[in-house]
């Protein structure tokens, strides 16, 4: 007997994306970065992730700036990959073959359908790094994605450094503070007992020839930011730095990135510890 299969519950628009973007707080002019997952909105969404980024341009105009992540971590040394891990006898043929970023060519890595389908979208630009690249569309698009620098690709002089000095807001679209990324930059401010740099390497374009180039980084740790987010809204969301609501159906978040951020910075500094990084 074939089993029945239920029509979806709720029918998402642009419209209605729209409503329940402006009622969580959204503003035209705003500078928004957005970490999101199409799976969790509940209903059927018509027109898939364009409606999704279609609603936030509308919601922002042209006066605002959206960013999303476009990530893209396999682009790095083969000797410190663990999901999977190669062996030791591949790396260097990796090394010398891997295909170098390019920002238009270049899929991003597991920052989901909406960022995925942003990072083309009309008027999108991307940043240069081969790893943590990042897309705009908007006002602030350009000077967003300009000149980011191979070393501490998250940190001062990346996007989400111009993001901090330009006051902008973070977007949780159905996901959670594990996925923060303006966490990092405090990760750069942070001192704390433990913290490393590393070397890292990718295969960029130079001149228009292939090169692998070796940059240095600090050694990211996200294990604890689920614990830094859910201390920041104990303190932050009786306040206008943060806002909880639903965005078609999803449990969403939005919050002013310099109040997180500075606020992470302190948590790092208090419980980050040599045996507990």
């Amino acid at each position: 007997m074939t089993e029945k299969i239920q029509p979806p519950a709720r029918l998402i628009t642009t419209y209605s994306l729209t409503r329940d973007l402006q009622a969580l707080g959204l503003q035209p002019g705003m500078t928004l970065i957005v970490h999101s997952s199409m799976k969790s909105l509940d209903g059927w969404v018509n027109g898939g992730p364009v409606a999704v980024i279609q609603a936030l341009q509308r919601v922002l105009t042209a006066d605002g700036t959206l960013v999303m992540p476009a990530q893209t971590s396999e682009l790095s040394d083969p000797a410190g990959w663990s999901r999977p891990p190669v062996p030791a006898t591949w790396w260097e043929t990796i090394r010398s073959t891997m295909p170098p970023y390019d920002p238009d060519l270049t899929p991003t890595r597991e920052m989901g359908a909406i960022a995925e389908c942003f990072r083309k979208a009309p008027g999108v630009l991307r940043s240069a790094h081969p790893q943590v690249s990042f897309a705009a569309w908007g006002k602030h698009a350009a000077a967003l994605t300009a000149d980011h620098a191979l070393p501490n690709g998250l940190g001062e002089t990346s996007p989400l450094g111009t993001m901090y000095r330009l006051d902008a807001w973070v977007l949780l679209l159905g996901v959670s503070h594990e996925n923060n990324t303006s966490l990092h930059l405090a990760e750069y401010r942070a001192h704390y007992p433990g913290k490393t740099t590393i070397t890292a390497g990718a295969p960029i374009l130079v001149d228009g020839q292939r090169q692998w180039v070796a940059f240095s980084d600090i050694d990211y740790d996200s294990d604890d930011f689920s614990a830094v987010g859910t201390a920041f809204e104990a303190v932050a969301g009786a306040t206008e730095a943060m806002r909880i609501g639903a965005v078609a159906g999803a449990e969403c978040r939005l919050m002013r990135q310099r109040a997180l951020v500075d606020f992470a910075v302190g948590w790092m500094e208090q419980n980050r510890t040599a045996a507990n990084p």
